[in-house]
C-alpha cells in the first residue's frame, strides 16, 4: 500500500510538472518528446515541408508570469493577435508610433462608435498628414497582459490597412525587448 502511494505522488509530481517545463521551454520539451516516442520529422516530408510547418507556428508564446513573446515574421515584424475591448483583432507592434492606432472598420468591429465630426485631430503619418479621432481602448490586452483606458486613435481604412500597437500600450508595460527575432513584452 505504501508503495504505490509513494508511486502515486512521483506520478502526480510529474505530471503537475509537464505543463510548466512545456509552457517555460516548449522546444526543449517538443525534443524531449520526440526522443522518447521516437517520432521525428514526418515521414516522407521534405526539409522545406518541415521549415514550412515550423513557419506557421503561431506567433505568440506566453512565458510564466505577466508576459508574452511574440515571434518575429518573415517581413521582420512582430504581429499577433490581441484583444480589444474583448474583441479580436490581428495587430502589428510599433514602436515608432506614438499611439495605438486602429483603422475606422476595426473600431466599429470593436464597439467603437464614432462619428465624422470626431476627426478633428491633425496626424502626421509616413504617407503625410490625415485627420484622425482620439479614443481611449476601455482594455486592450495580449496573453496575459491587460491594460485599461489605452488612449488610441482612429483613421481612415484608406490611411491605415494594418492596427498598429504603439507607445501609448508598450510605454505602460514594465518592459520590452527585442532580441534574436523575438519580442519580450512584460507587465
Amino acid at each position: 500500500m505504501l508503495r504505490s502511494l509513494i508511486f502515486l505522488g512521483i506520478v502526480v509530481g510529474v505530471s503537475s510538472a509537464i505543463p510548466m517545463l512545456y509552457q517555460s521551454n516548449p522546444q526543449a520539451f517538443d525534443e524531449v518528446v520526440r526522443s522518447l516516442t521516437g517520432h521525428g520529422e514526418p515521414a516522407g516530408a521534405t526539409v522545406s515541408e518541415v521549415k514550412l510547418t515550423a513557419m506557421q507556428e503561431p506567433p505568440i508564446e506566453q512565458p510564466l508570469g505577466r508576459k508574452v513573446m511574440l515571434k518575429q515574421d518573415q517581413l521582420g515584424h512582430f504581429s499577433a493577435p490581441f484583444r480589444v475591448n474583448g474583441r479580436q483583432i490581428d495587430a502589428l507592434v510599433d514602436t515608432g508610433a506614438t499611439l495605438v492606432a486602429l483603422n475606422t472598420s476595426t473600431a466599429r468591429r470593436v464597439g467603437i462608435s464614432l462619428n465624422p465630426s470626431d476627426f478633428r485631430h491633425e496626424v502626421s503619418t509616413a504617407n503625410g498628414k490625415i485627420r484622425g479621432a482620439a479614443v481611449i481602448i476601455e482594455r486592450l490586452q495580449i496573453g496575459k497582459i491587460n491594460l485599461d483606458d489605452v488612449q488610441a486613435i482612429v483613421l481612415d481604412d484608406k490611411a491605415l490597412q494594418t492596427n498598429l500597437i504603439g507607445m501609448s500600450f508598450l510605454g505602460r508595460l514594465a518592459s520590452y525587448k527585442a532580441e534574436n527575432g523575438t519580442l519580450l513584452l512584460a507587465q
